[in-house]
């Protein structure tokens, strides 16, 4: 009997309020799957009855793959036992899944299925919660829709990112969800995907949500599918950063100034200083492979070329010499190294959102440095809001404030204004596409990202010398 295989397209998407055309997507699927043979298999009814196979710890169990905004994007395969313990360990040992009856427990998480924070949605099943899956912008049809689930379906757990956060606080008015709505049944906010600001902490507790509530600065990622730190419920809440370390997750910071390669051995840093996070021994959701990486090479560079025999995850921490919590300071691939000086872009971030949160609306910086370059210049962008101007004023006082705040040695060379900011469906700003396309590098646009199109502008700082030539003559 002849069976014929379907594969379902859709020719346009909707987000956010806009449409996007998927027919010339749909042409490369369709391009893609010529000369496929057959399938394993086809359903044709459903089993309600429950089957269950005993499998090896490290057992397949799904692929993820990484966003592909610092290179191609990782298939990634992780593990049954190492996604199934570390759901409970974070569920019930971190956290207080097993405080409240399932009836009482409700999940709430922003995320696209793309994104690791679906799987822990699905996941927390699991510890008996009731998951909420939301398909779409948290911002449609007005910015309060997304609160309003969280009143309605008596939240308990809401994931959120720090950039739905600033989009509440610089709203005008200020949305305050504390006056609007029934938070009582909320447990815990949690965030992740880019830097928490310190500002953000106390907006958050000073103006926006119950002080009952936990705010659970979270950092982890879809190469491990688990938190490298996050809270927990003997710690207090400190302002920025991170509680501390996950359970099992032996961390330290590298000096990130050492090259690394075969043979290269780390050189932990010192309580307070910034350094390259590394995890020294291994963990249970450790990635069983990648995908089609038949002899490992790829997992190895993506991991363990840097430093031997410990896991380098591609960001800057460091460690609080009182609490012990753990500060982020950015992707280590972002840091900013100007004669020498390395620091990460939040601490810039974190002075726009503190002094010019009334007229910026957010702001990405990154290093320039091309082959031309005896060294690297950073360059500081702003996107304005409504009704607010760029002025030569505002750039003095940007660069006054950087000056006072981080030292005058990280003071932006050229502080720019920009239409649009890169940014993935899940809101993460994404800087490295921007400083390799101003530092003269070609590249080609991820599909993870909502707004690829706004790199274009990008493009001419390239050239900045020009431009900022042109304008002083004008």
């Amino acid at each position: 009997m002849a069976i014929t295989t379907l594969v379902n397209c859709f020719d346009w998407a909707l987000y956010n309020g806009k449409t996007t055309d998927l027919r010339e997507k749909m042409g490369e699927i369709e391009e893609g799957m010529r000369g496929v043979q057959g399938f394993e298999g086809l359903v044709t009814k459903g089993d309600t009855t429950l089957h269950f196979t005993r499998v090896p710890f490290a057992a397949p169990f799904l692929i993820v793959y990484s966003s592909g905004t610092t290179g191609m994007p990782k298939c990634i395969v992780h593990s049954v036992g190492g996604v199934l313990l570390n759901s409970r360990k974070e569920g019930n040992l971190h956290r207080d899944a097993a405080a409240l009856s399932p009836e009482e427990m409700c999940v709430l998480q922003y995320t696209t299925t793309g994104w690791i924070m679906f799987l822990t949605s699905i996941m927390s099943l699991t510890n008996c919660q009731r998951a909420i899956l939301y398909d779409g912008s948290p911002f449609q049809p007005d910015l309060t829709s997304f609160l309003s689930l969280v009143e309605s379906q008596r939240v308990t757990d809401f994931g959120i990112s720090p950039r739905f956060l600033s989009t509440l606080a610089t709203a005008k008015p200020p949305i305050l969800p504390r006056e609007r709505y029934d938070l009582s049944r909320l447990r815990r906010v949690t965030s992740t995907g880019m830097v928490l600001s310190e500002a953000q902490f106390e907006w958050f507790y000073d103006e926006a949500f119950p002080p009952h509530v936990q705010l659970d600065n979270i950092s982890g990622g879809t190469d491990l599918a688990a938190c490298f730190t996050m809270g927990n419920l003997m710690c207090p809440v400190d302002c920025g950063g991170t509680v501390a370390p996950a359970l099992g997750m032996a961390l330290e910071a590298y000096d990130p100034t050492i090259e690394g390669g075969n043979g290269v051995m780390g050189r932990p840093l010192p309580v307070g200083e910034a350094g390259e996070m590394v995890c020294t021994k291994g963990f249970p959701t450790q990635p069983v492979k990648f995908w089609d990486d038949h002899d490992g090479e790829r997992y190895f560079d993506s991991y363990y070329a840097r430093f031997d025999h410990v896991w380098t995850h591609g960001d800057l921490i460091s460690f609080h010499p009182v609490t012990g919590g753990v500060t982020l300071h950015g992707r280590a691939d972002g840091v900013l190294n100007p004669s020498g000086v390395r620091f990460g872009s939040a601490e810039i971030y974190g002075v726009i959102e503190n002094h010019f949160g009334e007229e910026v609306l957010d702001s990405i910086c990154v290093g320039q440095r091309r082959p031309q370059d005896l060294d690297e210049s950073v360059l500081l962008f702003l996107l304005m809001k409504l009704e607010q101007s760029f002025t030569e004023q505002l750039v003095k006082r940007v660069k006054d404030a950087i000056a006072r705040d981080c030292g005058k040695r990280c003071v932006p060379k050229h502080v720019l204004e920009t239409p649009e900011i890169p940014t993935t469906i899940n809101l993460k700003k994404v800087e490295l596409p921007v400083k390799q396309i101003v530092s003269g590098k070609t590249i080609k646009p991820s599909d993870t990202l909502a707004n690829k199109e706004c790199l274009n502008f990008y493009h001419q700082f390239a050239r900045i010398e020009e431009l900022v030539g042109l304008k002083s003559k004008l």
